[in-house]
């Protein structure tokens, strides 16, 4: 799940993990936005939503 917090900064949540970690780095991947999280996990989300449209429950590619 993809939301702003009360900070405005972009947090994911994975609730497999229960883990919520702050966007720390977003850059270009191959096939999509690569989101960098503040614990170094790096997902690649294939169709980021503007912030506009948060909360939102998203499919993302864990890549290290």
């Amino acid at each position: 799940m993809l939301r702003v917090n009360n900070s405005g900064n972009l947090t994911v949540y994975v609730a497999k993990k229960d883990l919520e970690e702050e966007v720390v780095k977003q850059t270009p991947g191959e096939s999509g936005t690569v989101l960098t999280l503040a614990n170094g996990w790096e997902l690649e989300f294939s169709n980021l939503p503007d912030k506009g449209s948060l909360p939102l429950t998203v499919e993302a590619k864990r890549l290290s």
